[in-house]
């Protein structure tokens, strides 16, 4: 793996390239093993998962601090299963970062 994220073009378009929209109702497996990652929507989906990837721990730990990177609690995992969202995800082995819509400002 590369040292420097920043640089890493190759795996920033695979993971790009990766990312899509999934019922939350199809991670219940997958948030129930623990592994379901709440990325806010004020940060990039992909340059976190970029981040992930690449065990930066630096930047990670800040977003963690932060509460913009964190395990998808209980609450809102019963939040989006109420509400039958639809939400952004990326897989990074063996995690899966999912994303609400940003809203939009108009």
């Amino acid at each position: 793996m590369k040292t420097n994220p920043e640089k890493d073009t190759e795996l920033h378009d695979k993971i790009n390239r990766e990312t899509g929209r999934i019922k939350w109702s199809e991670l219940s497996r997958h948030f129930a093993g623990g592994n379901v990652i709440y990325v806010s929507e004020e940060l990039d989906l992909i340059e976190v998962a970029l981040r992930i990837a690449h065990d930066d721990k630096a930047r990670v730990g800040k977003w963690m601090a932060a509460g913009t990177v964190a395990k998808v609690s209980d609450l809102q995992a019963q939040t989006w299963t109420a509400a039958d969202a639809t939400l952004w995800a990326s897989v990074v082995s063996p995690f899966v970062l999912v994303q609400p819509d940003k809203q939009q400002l108009h």
